[in-house]
């Protein structure tokens, strides 16, 4: 029998945070660094450790990334510091600095990846229909098409082994049915690597839009919804209800890297209606 699952994204939500609430509610770690370790990637190493999040005990999922693939997606200096739409931006160094830094894998190597590690089918499936979503969405924004798309932030080796890793836990957990009511999102803008852009993202406002998601815009000035974050979401919410009561089985706490006025860590629950 297969498990419903319940996230609370009121601190919004991303690749990290989910990977570890679901390792908080018991998916084996020892599966997942196994899974991880097949894929034909490096510059990296994990830690899976504990942390307080606004005086809460919560699991850290951590891919530490090497000089080389370092790409600041957990730089709060990097994300805000100074930003404005009417900043000047060079867009060409910026690029250039991302382009040095990683190698951009188009969405048939990454596909090409997950087919050959040594994970579960159903895990496999999951991570691609996670990365289908992805593409649509980046393509979309840029104005081309999927098989065109060449990953940036997504595409980078953190973000590959968070998709992976959470489409192991959710197999490993035996997930069927997932259930998020709204996505928690901050507002203002963010810098990537083509300079400042508004929050929500466009990947994240276009997954939103094509996967009929609803979002819940709060005072925080950042950027609590990451595009894989929103993916996850995307590909596995079977349901935007909960029960009208329920018992709660089990409860993980996943914790967050960047620090805004939120908790900061995704809260899931295993739930039983009754």
């Amino acid at each position: 029998m297969g498990q419903t699952l319940y996230l609370e994204c009121y601190s919004g939500i991303s690749g990290d945070m989910t990977v570890g609430a679901l390792l908080d509610l018991g998916a084996d770690p020892e599966v997942l660094k196994k899974g991880i370790a097949s894929l034909e990637i490096d510059g990296y190493e994990l830690r899976i450790s504990r942390v307080k999040k606004s005086g809460i005990d919560t699991c850290d999922f951590d891919v530490i990334l090497d000089k080389e693939h370092e790409n600041h997606d957990h730089d709060m200096q990097y994300l805000h510091s100074h930003v404005h739409p009417t900043d000047p931006v060079d867009v060409h160094s910026a690029e250039k600095e991302c382009s040095h830094k990683h190698s951009h894998r188009g969405l048939a190597e990454i596909l090409n990846i997950i087919e050959r590690a040594d994970i579960t089918d159903n895990a496999k499936k999951i991570a691609e229909k996670i990365f289908h979503i992805l593409a649509d969405a980046e393509a979309k924004a840029h104005g081309v098409t999927t098989d065109q798309v060449h990953f940036h932030e997504v595409g980078a080796v953190d973000s590959i082994i968070d998709i992976v890793g959470a489409a192991i836990c959710f197999d490993n957990l035996q997930i069927t049915q997932v259930i998020v009511k709204d996505l928690y999102e901050g507002q203002g803008y963010i810098r990537c690597q083509h300079g400042i852009i508004p929050v929500p993202v466009p990947a994240v406002m276009n997954i939103v839009q094509q996967n009929d998601l609803t979002l819940h815009i709060t005072d925080v000035q950042g950027e609590l919804v990451t595009p894989t974050g929103a993916a996850i979401v995307a590909a596995m919410r079977t349901s935007d209800r909960l029960p009208d009561r329920f018992s709660v089985k089990k409860v993980g706490l996943g914790a967050g890297k960047r620090n805004y006025p939120t908790p900061g860590f995704l809260r899931a629950l295993i739930i039983s209606e009754k």
